[in-house]
């Protein structure tokens, strides 16, 4: 596996609760999750006091619960996991910014809401992308909404996203996660703390996939094989955590 940066406390936290649903669990069971890493507990619990005066979790019957922004990366992170299948009709959404005096914090509020909806800008106040998701359109106030196409789809789509860095990315961990799956299955419990690097890695790559319909999609794209890769994996990775939390 490729050296990672040592994960932080709340990083531990956050991916520990990212990968449960409903996204909750006890203070024990979250500073074990640190201790696998090397994690004091003192300093799992201050991350904790400090996540829940920040908004990402809250306290719930005892338990921490994700909340706020952690809460909306789950919903995109399961939506990456396994993408709506929705046709696409050759338009695009796209979403004029308002000329206007709001203060750099709403600009960047904006700016952040279009990016976790998937969108690339095509200049400067301008964002877009392909009308193939279903569900509304994101919460993106100083926005006027207008449907376009593109003389080249794919052109375009080629121009807004970097999907080449995403397929030789994606083929790499798909390689990783062949090569641990049998590790883990092997070695379980002692495997378990680097399983879950690798696996919060893939699920970060998989939010990046931008979604597009297959119409504008290079031949040799990876998404597929690699949920796929990434089902196998997380169901032998579910299987020795589910064996860990019961040996706590």
């Amino acid at each position: 596996m490729s050296e990672r940066k040592p994960l932080s406390a709340r990083s531990v936290i956050a991916s520990t609760l990212l990968g449960v649903h409903p996204p909750v669990l006890t203070a024990k069971v979250l500073v074990r999750s640190g201790e696998l890493f090397g994690i004091a507990e003192g300093t799992t619990r201050t991350a904790l006091s400090r996540m829940v005066s920040s908004g990402e979790l809250a306290i719930y019957d005892g338990s921490y619960r994700l909340t706020g922004r952690l809460l909306a990366r789950q919903a995109r992170q399961d939506i990456s996991r396994k993408p709506p299948r929705w046709g696409w009709d050759g338009h695009w959404r796209m979403a004029v910014v308002v000329a206007d005096r709001r203060p750099p914090e709403d600009r960047a509020a904006l700016r952040s809401a279009l990016l976790g909806a998937r969108y690339a800008e095509l200049r400067e106040g301008v964002w877009t992308r392909p009308d193939n998701l279903p569900g509304d359109r994101p919460v993106a106030a100083g926005c006027e909404w207008i449907k376009a196409t593109f003389d080249d789809p794919a052109d375009t789509a080629a121009i807004l996203w970097d999907l080449p860095s995403w397929t030789i990315r994606g083929e790499a961990l798909e390689t990783e996660l062949e090569e641990w799956l049998p590790k883990l299955v092997r070695d379980g419990i002692d495997a378990l703390a680097t399983s879950f690097v690798l696996s919060a890695d893939v699920l970060r790559h998989l939010q990046a996939d931008p979604l597009l319909p297959r119409e504008l999609l290079p031949k040799s794209w990876p998404g597929q094989r690699l949920r796929k890769t990434y089902d196998a994996f997380d169901a032998a990775f579910t299987r020795t955590w589910r064996e860990w939390h019961r040996s706590l």
